[in-house]
């Protein structure tokens, strides 16, 4: 999903709208876990972007997509920027010391 989520919407609080994208990111990660693994994959796994627009995303780990989007709103920004594509994932064991 690559999607520019915008902000400052005219008859929307900042914070409502903040929800709401939150609630569709949550969503669809719910929904890309939920797919059948392909064959010798323990998970799914994602690659995410958030920025204030595609030229000027930084990646970011999955579990800091909430904390991204607070920033967003913390800063002022128009719009917050969203890449989050699904890879597949092995599981490894640490070493035992």
């Amino acid at each position: 999903m690559k999607k520019t989520f915008p902000i400052k919407v005219s008859n929307n609080a900042p914070a409502r709208v903040v929800d709401a994208i939150k609630s569709e990111l949550r969503k669809y990660l719910k929904r890309e876990r939920k797919k059948k693994l392909p064959e010798g994959v323990d998970f799914w796994d994602f690659d995410c972007k958030v920025g204030e627009n595609a030229e000027v995303a930084t990646e970011l780990h999955v579990a800091e997509i909430n904390e991204a989007i607070d920033h967003a709103l913390a800063e002022d920004w128009d719009g917050v920027y969203f890449e989050i594509l699904a890879k597949p994932g092995i599981r490894t064991h640490k070493p035992k010391s």
